[in-house]
Formats: structure tokens, sequence, C-alpha cells
């Protein structure tokens, strides 16, 4: 991947950059020295790594406007970061540019059971969410294997999903509103805490936009009463195949589980060395699939999937017989990513979305290239929507392997959207896959999708470099303009 040519104009800037940036947030609110930067060089796609021009930390909203606003009318690029897990370089800061980083909105302002809602700072992890209310019977939805760490804020910037993900939905379908600060400093709140807000989407634009239209300073999120019963089931499969198959019949017959996981064997290999799930080490393929609801109607569909897949020549079934059991299940899958760290020295992680009917051929796919590229490979993925999370493994020690494993991932993403999927499932765009958004969008899609943008960020300074191949200047496509969270319609130039 190549990295933007800096403005060297800019970075000359920086001592006048930092004390405007120390006046707008003073005291330890703003990185400047060397060693402060370092945590900052790089998020969870840890392969690349630049040291941003400062990092700003604000306290408030109206801190954050000012940060925008002073940004935009002198120049300067700006980088949204919530925790730093991004898998697809959404964080990754820039040499000539600031990181705004969101990790002090850490407050969970309102609880609203009434509503089913709670109202947060962007900075509040996934977890803590549920850690929150579950006391008074609820939780939250949505749970990213980083969901100890990774922020709310994020969340909506990626559009996360998780193991539950299958029957509840993405950060999307749990989202109800939020508060965002735009490039020129204006605060605009979209959404609010009914389930069906008037006039344009534009919560739904926002969500999943990458850090590319706004800053995210708070966020309504639905919470769900805890399900009466919640039972998990490990189901081993003497193929990949098998199991894929598995997964298609299950959705076939009606039944939509709360989450189904699929692993193959070094991700069941390492995920049992590393947590003691109990999982099956001799099984080539695991999945693992959690109903939940009354007891009555978890115990019959429990019966019916297991019936399902010993039809499909499942030889290990072994059902959960408490909630200690359960998460246990779920912590082997949630632990598979440091699991396989412990086997490679490093790792590489894709996320495509294919076709459910098309999981046994992508497999055997990954596979063959696994041979042609002389690279390992462990699969752990969201099964029940086709969501792949491939782990390639590399030695970065080793010339050459990151870009090999660089190429594989790039052949897996291609055959996703050969086969009918998509780029992404959760993790975003970002770097990563910038440079493949050609094999999914023509011209003239990635020319509407960056006139959405430059209705936002007119010049184009908030996240530059990512998400597009080439980000041409708004006056090329043709300007609009956010004003008070809405779009001056009538003003908008013909394709």
């Amino acid at each position: 991947m190549k990295m933007p040519v800096p403005d060297a104009s800019t970075i000359a800037r920086k001592g006048e950059i930092v004390r405007a940036l120390r006046r707008i947030v003073p005291g330890e609110g703003v990185v400047s020295d060397a060693d402060g930067l370092v945590p900052f060089e790089s998020d969870g796609l840890s392969a690349y790594r630049q040291t941003p021009l400062a990092v700003v930390l604000p306290q408030t909203v109206e801190q954050v406007s000012k940060v925008l606003a002073w940004c935009q009318a002198n120049g300067v690029k700006v980088v949204p970061r919530g925790a730093g897990t991004s898998l697809s370089g959404g964080a990754l800061p820039l040499t000539d540019g600031v990181v705004l980083g969101m990790s002090r909105f850490n407050r969970i302002l309102e609880v609203d059971y009434a509503n089913r809602c709670a109202v947060v700072q962007p900075g509040v992890t996934n977890l803590a969410i549920t850690h929150a209310v579950q006391a008074d019977g609820f939780y939250y939805a949505p749970d990213p294997s980083s969901q100890i760490a990774c922020t709310i804020g994020g969340n909506v910037a990626e559009n996360s999903g998780g193991v539950h993900c299958l029957k509840y939905g993405l950060t999307t379908n749990n989202l109800l509103g939020c508060e965002i600060v735009l490039m020129n400093g204006e605060v605009v709140r979209l959404g609010g805490r009914g389930y069906d807000a008037a006039g344009y989407d534009l919560l739904g634009v926002v969500t999943g936009s990458e850090g590319l239209l706004g800053v995210v300073t708070e966020v309504t999120v639905r919470i769900l009463p805890t399900p009466e019963t919640a039972r998990a089931m490990l189901l081993g499969f003497p193929s990949v195949e098998a199991a894929g198959a598995c997964v298609a019949d299950v959705i076939a017959a009606g039944i939509i589980p709360a989450g189904m996981e699929m692993m193959d064997r070094p991700a069941i290999v390492a995920a049992e060395a590393f947590v003691h799930a109990g999982y099956p080490i001799e099984a080539e393929a695991l999945l693992i699939v959690e109903l939940d609801g009354p007891e009555a109607e978890c115990a019959e569909l429990s019966a019916a999937v297991l019936e399902i897949a010993r039809a499909r020549g499942a030889d290990y079934a072994r059902v959960s017989e408490n909630e200690a059991e359960r998460l246990r299940f779920w912590a082997g899958r949630k632990a598979a990513f440091p699991a396989v760290g412990r086997i490679a020295p490093d790792y590489y992680c894709m996320d495509g979305t294919i076709p459910r009917r098309e999981l046994p051929r992508v497999l055997r796919a990954i596979h063959e290239m696994a041979k042609a590229y002389g690279l390992g490979v462990a699969n752990v993925f969201h099964a029940g929507d086709g969501n792949l999370h491939p782990l390639i493994l590399y030695d970065a020690d080793r010339p050459g392997e990151l870009e090999r494993a660089e190429q594989f991932g790039a052949e897996i993403l291609k055959l996703c959207v050969a086969v009918g999927g998509v780029l992404t499932g959760e993790h975003g765009v970002g770097v990563e896959k910038r440079d493949l958004m050609g094999t999914m969008f023509d011209d003239t899609d990635l020319a509407c999708q960056q006139r959405l943008k430059c209705a936002f960020d007119p010049d184009l300074l908030l996240n530059p470099g990512k998400v597009f191949p080439t980000l041409h200047r708004c006056a090329e496509l043709g300007r609009m303009h956010v004003h008070r969270g809405k779009l001056a319609f009538p003003e908008l130039p013909r394709f």
C-alpha cells in the first residue's frame, strides 16, 4: 500500500498548529512530543505506521467543534480516532494531519428503560453498555470480538457487528440517534429516541461512513431485554464443506439462531490451546450455534438444528448445560484472533461477505490460494450471514511475506465480489480495501459517493486517504453542502 505524500508546508507549521490547539484544549489535551505520539502511529491494522503531526484529546463538544472549525479554516487534515481497534486502517494517522482522539468522551449519560435506549458518549466501550444495564435485565446486542476494548463511536464509524449480528443486526440496526460535529464546527443531531425519525435517513448515511463525514460526540443505542434462555451448541464436522452446507440448511429451515459461527481446524486448534473452551480439535470445521428465547422454544430449535447437523455428517455435538459453559464456548471464538497470534509472528485479518450458498466454494478456493502463496490461513467467520474473516499467517521479518499476504488478501476479496458478495462486512474499507473499490464500483458509483463526502466536508480535510482510491476535488464533482443537518437539495447539480 502506498502512503500519501505529506504536505511539507503543513508539517513546517507544526508549532503554530500545536499552539492553536492548546488554546482550545489546554493542559494535557494536546500531545506533540515524539514519545507521546508513538501509541497513535497505527490502529489494529498494525502492518502500517505513520507518526501524526499532533494528537488532540478534547473533553467537550465545544472543544471538538472549535478544533474542527480551526482546522478547516487553516487547511489542517483531521483523523478521528476511538480506541484504535480498527482492522482496516480507518484510524491510520497522517504525517501532515492531526489525530482527534475521543477517548475522554467515556461516560454513559442516561439509561432510559421506558424507551429501551441508552445515551452514551463515543468513548464508552461496547461491553460497558451491557455492564451498565444487565442488572436490570437488559443488554446491548452488537458484540464485536473486540467489545471489551472497541468504543461505540468506532462501532458507528465502521457499522460493527459481532457473533450475534445474525439475529439482532449490526450497529445500524441498534442505533437510534447520534450527535455529530461537522468539519466546519457545526453540531448536528440525527435521529432520536424513536424508532423512525422523519426526513431523509442521514443517520443511516453517517453509520458506517468511517469518519469521513463528521465526528460522533453522542450516541443513542437500543437496549434489549435479556433472553429468558440462551443455549449454545458445538457441532464438529469432518469437512468445511459439510459445515457450510449445514449453515445453509439451518437458515433454509426457517431457523434464525442468535449466533452462528464457523471455524476451520487451524482456528479450532489455536483457540482451544489458548482458552480451553472444550472444542473438538480433531474436527475439520466447527459450528457454534446459539438459540435464545423461551425455554421451550430453545429446546425445540436446538433439537431441530442437531438433526440437520447430523444429516450433514456432524460427528461431534455438545450443548451448553449452564451459563458458564455457554460463555466458555463463545470465549474461544472471541479469542480466536489473539489465539492465532500465538501460532504465527504476524497475521493479516481480512473481512468480506458472500452469499451463504457460496461458503463451501469460497473456503475451498481460499485453501488453494494459501498453497499458491505459500502462507498459512485460519478461517473464523460469522457463518450465518456469510461474513468471512480469513486470518492470513505471515512473518513481517521475512522479505516479501507482507506483500504476499496483501496479494493473498486482495484475491480473497476479489473472489467475494465475484461470487456476489461485497468487500467488507463490518471492518470497513479504510486503507486496506481502498484500492479494491474499483472491483465493486464503477467510476459513476464512486463519483456519487464522493459527492456525498463533499456535502459534509467540502475541503476534504476529514480522514482523507481512506475509502476512495482517488479523491477528486469537490469542484470537479459539483459541490453540495450540509447545513444544520440538511442538504440544500435545490442547489444540487445534475449528473
